[in-house]
Protein backbone atom coordinates (compact mmCIF):
# COMPACT_ATOMS: atom_id res chain seq x y z
CA UNK A 1 0.00 0.00 0.00
CA UNK A 2 1.39 3.38 -0.95
CA UNK A 3 3.19 5.26 1.98
CA UNK A 4 1.65 8.09 3.99
CA UNK A 5 4.06 11.03 4.28
CA UNK A 6 4.09 14.78 4.64
CA UNK A 7 4.54 15.72 0.87
CA UNK A 8 2.01 12.69 -0.92
CA UNK A 9 -1.21 12.20 -0.17
CA UNK A 10 -2.50 8.73 -0.45
CA UNK A 11 -6.33 8.48 -1.92
CA UNK A 12 -8.29 5.46 -1.40
CA UNK A 13 -10.86 5.77 -5.14
CA UNK A 14 -13.39 3.08 -4.36
CA UNK A 15 -14.94 1.51 -7.91
CA UNK A 16 -11.16 2.84 -9.49
CA UNK A 17 -10.73 0.10 -11.68
CA UNK A 18 -14.41 1.52 -13.62
CA UNK A 19 -14.59 4.23 -16.31
CA UNK A 20 -14.25 7.25 -14.38
CA UNK A 21 -12.62 5.17 -11.26
CA UNK A 22 -9.39 4.71 -13.52
CA UNK A 23 -9.26 8.08 -15.16
CA UNK A 24 -9.43 9.65 -11.86
CA UNK A 25 -6.79 7.69 -10.59
CA UNK A 26 -4.87 8.90 -13.22
CA UNK A 27 -5.54 12.21 -12.65
CA UNK A 28 -4.44 11.06 -8.55
CA UNK A 29 -1.14 9.63 -9.99
CA UNK A 30 -0.37 12.56 -12.45
CA UNK A 31 -0.96 14.94 -9.11
CA UNK A 32 1.50 13.34 -6.87
CA UNK A 33 -0.69 11.82 -4.73
CA UNK A 34 -0.82 7.72 -4.00
CA UNK A 35 -3.56 5.98 -4.95
CA UNK A 36 -4.84 2.56 -3.57
CA UNK A 37 -7.53 1.55 -6.16
CA UNK A 38 -10.35 -0.45 -4.61
CA UNK A 39 -12.70 -2.45 -7.00
CA UNK A 40 -14.72 -5.94 -7.10
CA UNK A 41 -13.98 -6.53 -10.91
CA UNK A 42 -17.68 -6.49 -11.30
CA UNK A 43 -17.84 -4.11 -13.96
CA UNK A 44 -14.63 -2.59 -13.57
CA UNK A 45 -11.79 -4.21 -15.41
CA UNK A 46 -7.90 -4.32 -14.63
CA UNK A 47 -7.29 -3.47 -18.09
CA UNK A 48 -8.43 -0.16 -17.11
CA UNK A 49 -5.58 0.14 -14.41
CA UNK A 50 -3.16 -2.13 -15.75
CA UNK A 51 -0.94 0.89 -17.06
CA UNK A 52 -0.46 2.02 -13.56
CA UNK A 53 0.08 -1.27 -11.61
CA UNK A 54 4.01 -1.14 -11.92
CA UNK A 55 3.70 2.72 -10.52
CA UNK A 56 5.73 2.91 -7.12
CA UNK A 57 2.73 4.87 -5.83
CA UNK A 58 -0.36 2.81 -7.25
CA UNK A 59 -1.62 0.22 -5.37
CA UNK A 60 -5.21 -2.29 -6.73
CA UNK A 61 -6.70 -4.09 -4.11
CA UNK A 62 -9.84 -6.54 -5.04
CA UNK A 63 -12.88 -5.57 -2.47
CA UNK A 64 -16.31 -5.44 -2.20
CA UNK A 65 -17.31 -2.11 -0.56
CA UNK A 66 -20.54 -3.58 1.28
CA UNK A 67 -18.06 -5.29 3.42
CA UNK A 68 -16.21 -2.90 5.96
CA UNK A 69 -12.60 -2.18 4.74
CA UNK A 70 -9.68 -0.93 7.04
CA UNK A 71 -6.76 0.84 5.36
CA UNK A 72 -5.10 3.89 6.29
CA UNK A 73 -5.36 7.36 3.96
CA UNK A 74 -5.71 10.79 3.55
CA UNK A 75 -9.19 10.77 1.65
CA UNK A 76 -11.68 8.89 0.23
CA UNK A 77 -13.29 8.86 -3.19
CA UNK A 78 -15.84 6.75 -3.23
CA UNK A 79 -17.39 5.40 -6.74
CA UNK A 80 -18.18 2.29 -6.40
CA UNK A 81 -21.16 1.41 -7.94
CA UNK A 82 -22.46 -0.37 -11.34
CA UNK A 83 -23.73 2.80 -13.17
CA UNK A 84 -25.93 2.19 -16.21
CA UNK A 85 -29.08 0.15 -16.65
CA UNK A 86 -27.96 -3.24 -17.83
CA UNK A 87 -25.37 -3.59 -15.10
CA UNK A 88 -27.59 -2.48 -11.83
CA UNK A 89 -30.63 -3.86 -13.45
CA UNK A 90 -29.05 -7.29 -13.48
CA UNK A 91 -28.53 -7.29 -9.41
CA UNK A 92 -30.79 -4.61 -8.64
CA UNK A 93 -30.80 -5.46 -4.84
CA UNK A 94 -26.95 -5.87 -4.48
CA UNK A 95 -26.80 -2.27 -6.65
CA UNK A 96 -28.74 -0.92 -3.18
CA UNK A 97 -26.62 -2.55 -1.57
CA UNK A 98 -23.30 -1.34 -3.09
CA UNK A 99 -25.15 2.54 -2.50
CA UNK A 100 -26.22 2.16 0.98
CA UNK A 101 -23.94 -0.94 2.89
CA UNK A 102 -21.01 0.91 0.58
CA UNK A 103 -21.85 4.67 1.76
CA UNK A 104 -21.73 3.77 5.53
CA UNK A 105 -18.35 1.31 5.50
CA UNK A 106 -16.69 4.53 3.76
CA UNK A 107 -18.23 6.73 5.76
CA UNK A 108 -16.94 5.09 8.73
CA UNK A 109 -13.66 4.29 7.78
CA UNK A 110 -13.63 8.61 6.92
CA UNK A 111 -14.82 8.68 10.58
CA UNK A 112 -12.38 6.51 12.18
CA UNK A 113 -9.67 8.42 10.25
CA UNK A 114 -10.98 11.62 10.29
CA UNK A 115 -10.33 12.12 6.43
CA UNK A 116 -12.20 13.69 3.96
CA UNK A 117 -15.05 11.65 1.67
CA UNK A 118 -16.17 12.37 -1.84
CA UNK A 119 -19.46 10.81 -2.90
CA UNK A 120 -19.78 10.24 -6.92
CA UNK A 121 -23.41 11.09 -6.50
CA UNK A 122 -25.91 11.00 -10.01
CA UNK A 123 -28.44 13.09 -12.05
CA UNK A 124 -30.37 10.41 -11.44
CA UNK A 125 -31.78 11.59 -7.97
CA UNK A 126 -33.55 14.10 -10.39
CA UNK A 127 -35.25 11.31 -12.03
CA UNK A 128 -37.41 12.19 -14.82
CA UNK A 129 -36.94 16.05 -14.13
CA UNK A 130 -40.17 18.65 -13.90
CA UNK A 131 -37.21 21.05 -13.40
CA UNK A 132 -35.05 21.92 -16.38
CA UNK A 133 -32.21 22.89 -16.11
CA UNK A 134 -31.36 20.54 -12.73
CA UNK A 135 -30.74 22.90 -9.94
CA UNK A 136 -28.89 21.45 -6.94
CA UNK A 137 -32.21 22.26 -4.53
CA UNK A 138 -34.56 20.59 -6.39
CA UNK A 139 -35.84 17.36 -5.19
CA UNK A 140 -36.41 15.56 -7.67
CA UNK A 141 -39.06 13.38 -9.59
CA UNK A 142 -38.19 9.58 -8.89
CA UNK A 143 -40.19 6.85 -9.29
CA UNK A 144 -39.30 4.76 -5.69
CA UNK A 145 -40.78 0.87 -6.92
CA UNK A 146 -39.46 1.07 -10.83
CA UNK A 147 -36.84 -1.19 -12.57
CA UNK A 148 -34.48 1.86 -12.25
CA UNK A 149 -35.10 2.66 -8.28
CA UNK A 150 -32.43 0.33 -7.45
CA UNK A 151 -29.67 2.76 -8.73
CA UNK A 152 -31.63 5.98 -8.31
CA UNK A 153 -32.78 5.80 -4.58
CA UNK A 154 -29.88 4.07 -3.60
CA UNK A 155 -27.86 7.46 -5.05
CA UNK A 156 -30.12 8.98 -2.86
CA UNK A 157 -30.48 7.47 0.10
CA UNK A 158 -26.40 7.83 0.26
CA UNK A 159 -26.76 11.57 0.17
CA UNK A 160 -28.68 11.35 3.26
CA UNK A 161 -26.48 8.80 4.50
CA UNK A 162 -23.45 11.58 3.90
CA UNK A 163 -25.31 14.54 5.60
CA UNK A 164 -26.61 12.83 8.49
CA UNK A 165 -22.58 11.82 9.04
CA UNK A 166 -21.78 15.65 8.82
CA UNK A 167 -24.50 16.72 10.71
CA UNK A 168 -24.15 14.12 13.58
CA UNK A 169 -20.25 13.11 13.45
CA UNK A 170 -18.77 17.04 12.05
CA UNK A 171 -17.28 14.85 9.47
CA UNK A 172 -15.87 16.47 5.97
CA UNK A 173 -18.12 15.12 3.28
CA UNK A 174 -18.22 16.50 -0.17
CA UNK A 175 -21.36 15.20 -3.28
CA UNK A 176 -20.64 15.62 -6.53
CA UNK A 177 -23.89 15.17 -8.69
CA UNK A 178 -22.25 13.61 -12.16
CA UNK A 179 -24.66 13.89 -15.60
CA UNK A 180 -24.17 11.63 -18.45
CA UNK A 181 -20.55 11.33 -19.21
CA UNK A 182 -18.47 9.72 -21.62
CA UNK A 183 -15.34 8.72 -23.42
CA UNK A 184 -12.57 6.23 -23.11
CA UNK A 185 -12.39 2.96 -21.44
CA UNK A 186 -16.34 3.31 -21.13
CA UNK A 187 -17.65 -0.75 -20.95
CA UNK A 188 -18.69 -1.62 -24.67
CA UNK A 189 -21.38 -3.52 -23.66
CA UNK A 190 -22.90 -1.34 -20.86
CA UNK A 191 -25.85 -0.01 -22.53
CA UNK A 192 -25.60 3.84 -22.14
CA UNK A 193 -26.10 5.67 -25.16
CA UNK A 194 -23.08 6.88 -26.36
CA UNK A 195 -21.15 3.57 -26.37
CA UNK A 196 -23.91 1.71 -27.42
CA UNK A 197 -24.38 4.39 -30.99
CA UNK A 198 -20.77 4.02 -31.19
CA UNK A 199 -20.24 0.16 -31.24
CA UNK A 200 -23.32 -0.02 -33.31
CA UNK A 201 -21.70 2.20 -36.35
CA UNK A 202 -18.66 0.21 -36.20
CA UNK A 203 -20.13 -2.93 -36.29
CA UNK A 204 -22.31 -1.31 -39.29
CA UNK A 205 -25.48 -2.05 -37.41
CA UNK A 206 -28.37 0.49 -37.14
CA UNK A 207 -28.57 2.66 -34.18
CA UNK A 208 -31.45 1.73 -32.29
CA UNK A 209 -33.13 4.92 -30.99
CA UNK A 210 -35.70 4.37 -28.41
CA UNK A 211 -38.95 6.35 -28.59
CA UNK A 212 -38.87 9.24 -31.07
CA UNK A 213 -35.65 10.15 -30.56
CA UNK A 214 -35.99 13.53 -29.31
CA UNK A 215 -35.20 12.93 -25.49
CA UNK A 216 -32.62 15.13 -24.13
CA UNK A 217 -29.14 14.18 -22.44
CA UNK A 218 -26.02 16.64 -21.54
CA UNK A 219 -22.50 15.22 -22.07
CA UNK A 220 -19.60 15.33 -20.34
CA UNK A 221 -16.02 14.36 -21.16
CA UNK A 222 -14.22 12.17 -18.85
CA UNK A 223 -11.25 14.34 -18.25
CA UNK A 224 -13.21 17.26 -17.50
CA UNK A 225 -15.62 15.10 -15.47
CA UNK A 226 -12.50 13.99 -12.98
CA UNK A 227 -11.25 17.60 -12.81
CA UNK A 228 -14.58 18.42 -11.47
CA UNK A 229 -13.88 16.18 -8.98
CA UNK A 230 -10.75 16.97 -7.89
CA UNK A 231 -11.41 20.84 -7.32
CA UNK A 232 -14.52 19.57 -5.45
CA UNK A 233 -11.93 17.20 -3.05
CA UNK A 234 -9.96 20.60 -2.45
CA UNK A 235 -11.85 22.47 -1.38
CA UNK A 236 -12.14 24.13 1.75
CA UNK A 237 -14.14 22.01 4.34
CA UNK A 238 -17.34 24.14 4.30
CA UNK A 239 -18.01 23.21 0.70
CA UNK A 240 -20.46 20.27 1.06
CA UNK A 241 -22.19 20.41 -2.48
CA UNK A 242 -24.32 18.68 -3.66
CA UNK A 243 -22.67 20.29 -6.68
CA UNK A 244 -23.77 19.21 -10.29
CA UNK A 245 -20.83 18.54 -12.43
CA UNK A 246 -21.43 17.73 -16.18
CA UNK A 247 -21.77 19.55 -19.37
CA UNK A 248 -24.65 21.88 -20.30
CA UNK A 249 -24.62 21.27 -23.84
CA UNK A 250 -28.15 19.59 -24.68
CA UNK A 251 -28.20 17.30 -27.55
CA UNK A 252 -31.50 15.02 -28.86
CA UNK A 253 -30.48 11.01 -29.07
CA UNK A 254 -31.17 11.97 -33.10
CA UNK A 255 -28.30 14.72 -32.84
CA UNK A 256 -26.03 12.42 -31.35
CA UNK A 257 -26.72 9.62 -33.58
CA UNK A 258 -26.13 12.10 -36.49
CA UNK A 259 -22.55 13.02 -34.98
CA UNK A 260 -22.15 9.70 -33.98
CA UNK A 261 -22.86 8.30 -37.50
CA UNK A 262 -20.60 11.48 -38.91
CA UNK A 263 -17.61 10.85 -36.84
CA UNK A 264 -17.64 7.18 -37.99
CA UNK A 265 -18.21 7.43 -41.34
CA UNK A 266 -20.35 4.45 -41.24
CA UNK A 267 -23.34 3.83 -43.60
CA UNK A 268 -25.76 3.30 -41.43
CA UNK A 269 -29.49 3.95 -40.55
CA UNK A 270 -30.89 4.94 -37.07
CA UNK A 271 -34.52 2.60 -36.18
CA UNK A 272 -36.72 3.15 -33.47
CA UNK A 273 -37.65 0.80 -30.34
CA UNK A 274 -39.97 1.94 -27.60
CA UNK A 275 -38.97 3.65 -24.62
CA UNK A 276 -37.87 1.47 -21.54
CA UNK A 277 -39.49 2.14 -18.34
CA UNK A 278 -38.63 5.49 -16.14
CA UNK A 279 -36.01 6.62 -18.74
CA UNK A 280 -36.32 10.53 -18.49
CA UNK A 281 -36.95 12.75 -21.62
CA UNK A 282 -34.63 15.86 -20.71
CA UNK A 283 -31.76 16.15 -18.70
CA UNK A 284 -29.03 19.11 -18.26
CA UNK A 285 -27.15 20.10 -15.42
CA UNK A 286 -27.59 23.97 -14.02
CA UNK A 287 -23.41 24.22 -13.51
CA UNK A 288 -23.68 27.75 -11.62
CA UNK A 289 -22.44 26.10 -8.36
CA UNK A 290 -19.51 24.68 -10.10
CA UNK A 291 -18.20 27.62 -11.87
CA UNK A 292 -18.82 29.89 -8.86
CA UNK A 293 -17.46 27.78 -6.50
CA UNK A 294 -14.97 25.46 -8.08
CA UNK A 295 -13.52 27.76 -11.23
CA UNK A 296 -15.05 24.73 -13.09
CA UNK A 297 -16.93 24.22 -16.27
CA UNK A 298 -16.47 22.09 -18.69
CA UNK A 299 -14.01 22.70 -22.09
CA UNK A 300 -14.36 19.09 -24.22
CA UNK A 301 -17.05 19.55 -26.47
CA UNK A 302 -19.27 16.77 -27.91
CA UNK A 303 -17.64 16.33 -31.40
CA UNK A 304 -13.96 16.89 -29.94
CA UNK A 305 -14.82 13.79 -27.55
CA UNK A 306 -16.06 11.45 -29.58
CA UNK A 307 -12.86 11.39 -31.78
CA UNK A 308 -10.85 9.66 -28.75
CA UNK A 309 -14.06 7.71 -27.65
CA UNK A 310 -14.24 6.52 -31.17
CA UNK A 311 -10.70 5.48 -31.09
CA UNK A 312 -10.90 3.70 -28.43
CA UNK A 313 -13.96 1.45 -29.43
CA UNK A 314 -12.46 1.07 -32.62
CA UNK A 315 -9.15 -0.44 -31.39
CA UNK A 316 -11.70 -2.54 -28.83
CA UNK A 317 -13.48 -4.33 -31.94
CA UNK A 318 -10.11 -4.54 -34.20
CA UNK A 319 -8.84 -6.77 -31.04
CA UNK A 320 -12.50 -8.85 -31.11
CA UNK A 321 -13.34 -7.36 -27.41
CA UNK A 322 -16.61 -5.62 -28.45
Amino acid sequence: MPTRNHFRKTYLVTGGAGFIGSHLCDRLIEAGHGVLCVDNYLTGSRDNIAHLLDHPHFEAMRHDVTFPLFVEVDGIYNLACPASPIHYQRDPVQTTKTSVHGAINMLGLAKRLNVPILQASTSEVYGDPEVHPQTEDYWGHVNPIGTRACYDEGKRCAETLFFDYYREHSLEIKVARIFNTYGPRMHPNDGRVVSNFIVQALKGENITLYGDGEQTRSFCYVDDLVDGLHRLMETNPDVTGPINLGNPGEFTMRELAQQVITETGAGVEMIHRPLPSDDPRQRKPDISQAKAILNWKPGIGLTEGLKPTVAYFRGLIEQGLA
